[in-house]
């Protein structure tokens, strides 16, 4: 793998939240995702800012849905995996298991 084809855990963290959320995969929505599941307080900034990274390396579609009179006549922008994002998630989730191969936990001296 060259460098810079790994997935930053920020990223990684945007990209399950995309998978979990499927259809209703938005910003606010991805945001609120990850702050449910990992307790973390992300900015929206920082949400879509990741979200364009990733639909920079081709990991992320983006797709305009129909304006609605709830959001001002303004449409939503959903995100979805492509297959090269589904493979990069599938590598960064062999990655971690294969890190965490045989580690006792908790670890001596630490915790994870």
């Amino acid at each position: 793998m060259a460098k810079g084809d790994a997935l930053g855990e920020f990223e990684y963290l945007v990209m399950l939240a995309v998978l979990r959320l499927g259809a209703d995969a938005y910003g606010m929505r991805v945001r609120q995702e990850i702050a449910a599941r990992t307790g973390r307080d992300v900015t929206i900034g920082a949400v879509y800012a990741t979200l364009e990274r990733l639909v920079e390396k081709s990991l992320l579609r983006a797709a305009l849905a129909e304006p609605t009179p709830e959001r001002g006549g303004r449409a939503k922008r959903s995100f979805q995996l492509t297959g090269a994002g589904m493979e990069a998630a599938t590598r960064a989730r062999r990655e971690i298991e294969s890190m965490l191969d045989g580690l006792a936990f908790p670890l001596p001296g630490g915790s994870l």
